[in-house]
């Protein structure tokens, strides 16, 4: 009686392993029927192994080019950055240059002026005048330069008179230099040279007056040096 329970356990234990031999065998069963399918169907693990070794050789190298490929923009932009550069420093240097030439035939037109003028007339003449604006609303700048003219063996000394002519709300009205200068101005305007000179004097117009003609007279009082008048349009340009 005491060796039944011993047996039945035994038989248990038995039972169990045969269900464990039965599921790993049914297991084993499915997985090698899986397997003949899918040979059964062309498919090759070994092949597959090797097919996704290759796709995944061929991500990396693709990973590769794209680091390449974008070294190579970051290159570019770099280069046409340094292009662009270069190309706006070669554009102000061509500028540059440009004016500089400009300057110099200014100049050789300028004393040739003095020098031999293109007309042949000797005595005073004004090379150039020049209005600019100024700071405040109705101010100007008036640059004039007065040349001796072939005649050089001696100075030529005088004043200059200078007017503006107009309208005056909508009259017809003439401002003389004095009354253009601001009130703290030096109101004369002598002149004394051999070859050329420089002015540079400060108008201020009247409230609702409208330049339009401006009137330069150069008074010699040097003998056998005549006196000149010559108007201008009243134009402003760049400072």
């Amino acid at each position: 009686m005491a060796k039944k329970p011993h047996v039945q356990m035994h038989g248990k234990s038995r039972t169990w392993i045969v269900r464990a031999l039965l599921l790993g065998l049914i297991l084993v069963s499915g997985y090698l029927i899986f397997e003949f399918g899918r040979i059964n169907a062309g498919y090759d693990i070994v092949d597959a192994a090797n097919d996704r070794q290759v796709y995944e050789d061929r991500i990396a190298a693709l990973d590769d080019e794209i680091i390449a490929l974008k070294q190579d923009v970051a290159l570019l932009e770099t280069h046409r950055e340094i292009d662009r550069k270069a190309y706006k420093e070669v554009e102000e240097s061509l500028k540059s240059l440009q004016n500089k030439i400009q300057e110099q035939r200014d100049a050789i037109a300028f004393y040739r002026g003095i020098v031999s003028p293109a007309d042949g007339n000797s005595g005073l003449r004004v090379q150039d005048l020049k209005l600019t604006r100024g700071k405040a609303e109705r101010e100007f700048n008036l640059r004039l330069v007065l040349v001796q003219a072939m005649q050089h063996h001696r100075k030529v000394s005088g004043d200059v008179n200078l007017s503006v002519l107009g309208s005056q709300d909508g009259v017809e009205t003439v401002y003389t230099f004095n009354q253009l200068v601001p009130a703290d101005a030096d109101k004369s305007w002598p002149f004394s040279f051999r070859y050329f000179q420089n002015f540079d004097r400060q108008l201020v117009l009247p409230d609702g007056f409208t330049p339009e003609r401006i009137h330069v007279e150069v008074r010699s009082k040097t003998r056998s040096i005549a006196s000149i008048e010559e108007s201008f349009a009243w134009t402003t340009s760049q400072g």
